[in-house]
């Protein structure tokens, strides 16, 4: 864009410390005119050009912001896109008469970056006052042990560095490892001995609901008749059969069968605290 350099009688031409005074970087150009232009116009085509040109001349800061913020886990270019998304919502919302863009800008851009990471970034879910914590966290632990021969800072030494109790420093603490997660197929021991994170993994194991189970029937088997018990404990723990059972007690199969059925539904009704027939207690 080209741009009136000439200056009237008796103006002094801007010198190169006034430029240095009123820009921080080389990547803030003057584009007070274009924003001038830009809070006057309606939208359109003619305005979103003017937009457009906003952005372009702006696009090296929020790239410069965006570099602060390599090696940490996210690509250069996806954070260049992230800064190029706030610098296009720092466009939109700016109002020239409140003062420099740059001024306005930078926390906007740079809050965007730092909501990507807090948002998108972290393997699993974490509230943001935990993110807040490991933050707070990373950085004290980085002041304390930044001379040389510094030993690995305590929780308590963290805590009185940081001002956070020993409980929220130990939140913090384990925040750290929670950035990114490690695959389940992931070796943890090499060679032909080894083993996956998948392999430590326990399973469900049946029996504590058969524990539960029993201890749940205990009481109303021992309410029921000693015959109806007698007659369970054969059927179930020595596994008798119903003719057995019937030749034993010198009853028909058909009544061991009925015994058997009114016993459990009577224990089954107890445990699920219904009246007999299925109405409830």
């Amino acid at each position: 864009m080209l741009t009136d350099m000439s200056t009237s009688p008796g103006t002094p031409a801007p010198t190169a410390a006034g430029a240095s005074a009123r820009r921080n970087h080389d990547d803030a150009p003057d584009t007070a005119e274009l924003f001038a232009r830009l809070s006057e116009m309606e939208d359109g085509p003619e305005r979103d050009a003017v937009r457009d040109e906003l952005v372009t001349a702006w696009l090296p800061m929020a790239h410069r912001i965006a570099g602060r913020f390599r090696d940490r886990g996210e690509s250069v270019e996806d954070l260049r896109q992230v800064a190029a998304l706030g610098l296009v919502k720092a466009i939109d919302r700016f109002d020239p008469s409140r003062g420099a863009f740059e001024s306005y800008a930078v926390p906007t851009i740079t809050g965007e970056v730092k909501r990507h990471f807090r948002d998108r970034m972290w393997a699993l879910r974490v509230p943001r006052r935990v993110q807040e914590l490991r933050n707070r966290v990373r950085v004290a632990r980085r002041e304390l042990t930044q001379n040389p021969g510094s030993a690995e800072p305590s929780v308590a030494d963290l805590a009185a560095h940081t001002g956070l109790s020993e409980e929220e420093v130990s939140a913090g603490l384990e925040a750290l490892e929670s950035f990114s997660t490690l695959s389940l197929d992931a070796e943890l021991t090499s060679g032909e001995d080894g083993y996956s994170l998948a392999d430590t993994l326990g399973a469900a194991d049946a029996s504590y609901d058969v524990v539960v189970d029993r201890e749940a029937a205990k009481e109303g088997l021992r309410r029921l008749p000693e015959r109806e018990r007698a007659i369970l404990y054969m059927r179930f723990f020595e596994d008798m059969t119903q003719s057995r059972i019937a030749d034993k007690l010198g009853i028909s199969q058909m009544h061991v069968s009925r015994l058997i059925s009114r016993s459990c539904a009577r224990v089954r009704d107890e445990v699920l605290g219904r009246r007999p027939g299925g109405g409830p207690v």
